[in-house]
């Protein structure tokens, strides 16, 4: 995946990830791309877990790397709180408010940019995009948050924006 997609990034790229699988996405970032920082996303609460040995979490984590891409506004610090989506509407164990990506597409994304999101999980990133009005592609692997996801970013773009209609 990295040898071939990120030839023709240009920009912010975005990987959630959990430090459980760090030692799987170090290596690749070292061999692919320049990591220019690792954000901590506070949900606000945390997760299940096992309740007995191991704390719950409450965070997320957010490789970052830019290939050439300058900040929008203001330089931030790298702990950015977000609530989590209501546990009761989650479509996907791991899915993202889509304030959390409405945000970073307003600081890191230009008009005309194209978004990939290579795990779509709920969509929540397609929602975002097409709220910005930008170009996305998505891809799901499981066919079952696939269907999910593709149902609710169907939803999202049937509705029609009333500032549309008086333009």
């Amino acid at each position: 995946f990295f040898p071939v997609v990120i030839p023709h990034c240009s920009g912010w790229i975005f990987v959630c990830t959990t430090w459980k699988v760090l030692d799987i996405w170090m290596p690749l970032f070292k061999k692919y791309l320049e990591l220019t920082n690792m954000v901590v996303w506070d949900k606000g609460g945390g997760g299940m877990g096992d309740l007995k040995k191991t704390f719950y979490t409450d965070h997320e984590i957010i490789l970052t790397a830019n290939q050439g891409n300058e900040f929008y506004g203001n330089r931030i610090g790298s702990v950015w709180n977000f609530q989590t989506d209501v546990p009761s509407s989650y479509l996907h164990p791991t899915q993202k408010p889509v304030a959390l990506y409405n945000w970073i597409l307003k600081n890191y994304a230009h008009k005309g940019d194209k978004i990939l999101d290579t795990h779509v999980g709920s969509a929540s990133s397609l929602i975002a995009c097409h709220r910005a009005g930008l170009e996305y592609w998505g891809f799901e692997i499981d066919p079952v948050y696939y269907k999910a996801a593709k149902e609710r970013l169907d939803r999202e773009t049937a509705q029609v924006n009333i500032m549309d209609l008086m333009r």
